[in-house]
Parts: C-alpha cells; structure tokens; sequence
C-alpha cells in the first residue's frame, strides 16, 4: 500500500467530491419522497413502488462503493469489510451501478410489453429483475476468487476489458429497448428519461476508461489520480440525479409540481390523459329524474347518482367496486384509434383494481381477473365487461338494496328535485324575457314603463293626443 502513490485520501478535492455525493443522495431521497410527504399521494404497490425505491438504494451503494474503493477517505484497510473486494466488487458492481442498469431496463422491459406488444409482461418484475442482475453477481463472483485488483483498486487490462464489456451490453440492451419503442406518443417523460439515462451511463462509462488508461499509463502522477477521482465521482452524482425516473412506474407524480406547495393540477389518470368531463360535475347541467325501477348500470352513468352511490359505498368500507365502474365508464369515453391513452388508463385500473393485493382490489372470480391479467390486448373495449357485470350484480345484492333506504339517496332526491324546480324556472324566465328596445307596446299603455325606462327618458315620448 505503501508504494502506491497517491492511494491514500484526505485531498481537499476529495472531501469537495464527498460532499457533491452526499447533496446529491439527499436530493435524491428528497426528490423520490416528495410527492408522498408533502402532497400526500397515496402510494403505489407492487413494482410502481419497489422499482424506485431499489433504483435509490443502488444509488446510495453506487456512490458509497465509489468513496470507499476510491481513496477518497484516510483510513487504514485494517478489517476485511474495508477491503477492495468488498467495495469495489460486490457493493459496486451487483448492488449499485448493475442494480441500477438493471432497474431501468426492467422499466423499458415493461413499456416494451405494454405499449408495442399490448400485453403485460410475461415475466413479473421481482422475477424479471434479479434475472438479469445474474450475470453481474456471476462477474462479482469470479473477480472475488481470481483476486486481479491491485493495491489502488484497479484491475487488470484485459480484465478491465472484460467488465467494459459488461457495462456496454447493460447499456446496448437499454439502447435496443428505447428504440424499439421510441415511434410511440407517450403522454409523460417515460422516453425522455429512458435516452437521459443512457447518455449519462454511456458518458459515465468513457469517463471510466479514460480515468483508468491515465492512471495506468501515468501511475507516478498523484495530481492526475486524485483529479480523475474527483471527476469520476462528481460525474456519477450528477448520474444517480438524472438516471432516477419515477415516471415510467408512476406517471402521474410527474404532474405534482417540486417547487411549489401547491395542490396536484391533475389528480386522477382521467384528468391526465385528457378526457372529457373527467371528474367534473357541472353545477348547470340538467337534474335526472331517479327511478329505483331502473336497471343499476344505467343509473351509475349519470355522474350525480354515481357520486352519491359511491359515497354511500365508501362509508360501508366497500366503494372499490363503484369506483372501478367510474374509471372503466372513463376509459369507455376514450376513442378506440386512440390505443396509447387506452393502454395508460387500462394499465391504471389494472395497476389499481385488478392485480392482487392493490390498493382497491375488486372481488371478482379467477377466470375474469386472469382473463385481463393474461389479455393479448390491453387497448381492446371489452377488457373490462366481464369483471364490470359480476361487480354490478354484487352491487344489486348488497349495496343497492340499502341505498335506497339511506340518507344518501334522501339527499341526492331532495337536491334533484330543488335542481329540477329551478331549471324549469330558469327555462321560463328565459323564455319571457324581454328587452326594452324591442318592445312594442306604447309607452301609456306599459304598466312596467317605470321599469325600464328611465325618467329623463320619458321626455322623448309624446302623447298621442296632444
């Protein structure tokens, strides 16, 4: 150790990088956790939520192996935990920069699927992703028993080649996956974040071998070692910063502003996607007549019956069926030529409703929800009918029956009757009225001539008989 120049840290450009990492791990977990502190967004289950929260926690290992195998740090190498193997090969490689490789290209796997093959993936995330974080534990592995790092880190040419060859493959994968789906219209910044991620892995990638074939060639410099570690680190904060994208697992976060506290512009997947009157209840509509006698999927089409039904289903603990009405009756409102809008709203409802153990998960048989689960296409209008009809009879058995004797239909009947009163009198007095230019009535003979004419105005008039 002795004879390896400028191995040991404590530069002040050292600590200078050191402190960039750890703005940046903090900016990082601020950024990931702000939409669900401060905006309370309700989080997601399954991979829309373990996918982030992996992509920050092989961050955090990324730049930590970084500073410990980097010499950034004075301290002696005195127990096996401190050890280049540990650092630069396990935390690294399997659980740091191939972890993150690995999560973005688990997220272009999944828009891959869903987008140009219409379907769900074939294999789920937590069976998909270590999948392909093998070949780098295999790596790790084999660099373990070989033991080719020398006293500064670094490994062997030819197997410095080797592990470049490694790196380039994650990032050509990444590269094949992007342009295979780079003709679609995506409604968020999934495609942005996909090429932002490879150009700064690809950057960071030839900044890697430049820093190595300098230090080899010029291995008496210390200056030129402990520049290129600075760099190199720096480079990889700014890479952790632009590689983290939530808006290929959750595209509506993108929408919640991170500079202002202010509410979120759009709330639900509807209303991000654009469709018409999505969530909106116009106070000058026409009120519908309520006929309990009417089948209960035709009531649940008028919003103002559907909202107080489901408002009395959510008090009874049990409003996930007439919310998964809502957002499929939404996703009816979407044109059928409009494939990619109908494939994010499916995606939501499956996301949501459908797959198990979600956040609203409706109580449908097997065969419908493997029926969507396993459907060959997710943009097709009958995705949902199946699993709509068993939740509309459920809600005829249980719901409905109490609904009607509730307060709730009380309510909305009294409003619908007041509603229904004053748009007959709106209607009326639109249809009497009158402006005073146009009326024809002599003035003497106008009980209301008062009314609409002022009195300096009555001097223009003339009596008929003078």
């Amino acid at each position: 150790m002795a004879n390896c120049p400028g191995v040991h840290g404590g530069y002040p450009s050292d600590y200078v990088a050191v402190s960039i990492a750890i703005f940046a791990v903090i900016l990082l977990i601020v950024r990931s956790s702000f939409p669900f502190l401060i905006h309370k967004v309700p989080s997601a289950r399954g991979s829309a939520f373990w996918i982030p929260v992996i992509q920050v926690v092989a961050s955090f290992n990324f730049l930590l192996s970084l500073v410990m195998a980097g010499n950034f740090l004075k301290y002696k190498k005195s127990h096996w935990w401190l050890s280049c193997y540990v650092w630069a090969v396990w935390v690294e490689g399997p659980l740091g920069f191939g972890l993150l490789m690995s999560c973005r290209i688990a997220q272009a796997f999944q828009l891959y699927y869903a987008f140009v093959k219409r379907r769900l993936p074939p294999v789920r995330s937590h069976i998909f992703l270590p999948l392909i974080v093998l070949p780098w534990i295999a790596g790790a592995a084999i660099i373990h028993v070989k033991k080719p790092l020398n006293c500064r880190c670094h490994l062997q040419t030819y197997w410095v080649i080797a592990v470049m060859c490694l790196h380039a493959l994650y990032v050509a994968v990444l590269v094949g996956f992007t342009g295979a789906i780079r003709h679609i219209e995506f409604r968020f910044d999934e495609l942005k974040d996909l090429w932002q991620g490879i150009l700064v892995s690809a950057s960071l990638i030839g900044l890697w071998v430049s820093a190595y074939i300098l230090n080899e060639i010029h291995d008496n410099i210390s200056w030129l070692q402990v520049t290129s570690r600075f760099i190199l680190l720096f480079t990889a904060s700014i890479l952790v910063l632009v590689f983290f994208s939530i808006s290929i697992s959750q595209p509506l976060l993108t929408q919640v502003s991170f500079i202002k506290r202010e509410p979120i512009e759009f709330k639900t997947m509807c209303q991000a996607l654009g469709i018409p009157d999505s969530g909106l209840l116009l106070h000058r509509e026409q009120a519908v007549v309520i006929d309990p006698n009417e089948p209960l999927d035709k009531l649940l089409t008028h919003k103002r019956f559907r909202q107080s039904f489901m408002a009395f289903a959510d008090s009874c603990l049990a409003g996930e069926s007439v919310h998964f009405f809502e957002e499929v009756h939404e996703l009816g409102k979407i044109p059928i030529d409009d494939p990619v809008k109908r494939i994010y709203m499916a995606r939501h409802i499956i996301n949501k409703y459908i797959i198990a153990g979600s956040a609203m998960e409706v109580n449908i048989s097997h065969r419908s929800r493997q029926a969507i689960l396993s459907t060959t296409d997710l943009a097709h209008p009958d995705l949902f009918t199946n699993a709509l009809n068993e939740l509309i009879q459920l809600m005829k058995m249980n719901l409905a029956k109490d609904y009607w004797s509730s307060m709730y239909f009380l309510k909305l009947k009294d409003e619908t009757s007041v509603r229904s009163n004053g748009y007959e009198m709106e209607q009326m007095s639109g249809a009497y009225s009158f402006s005073p230019r146009l009326s024809c009535v002599n003035a003497i003979d106008d009980p209301f001539h008062q009314d609409h004419f002022s009195s300096g105005s009555s001097q223009d008039v003339h009596h008929p008989y003078q």
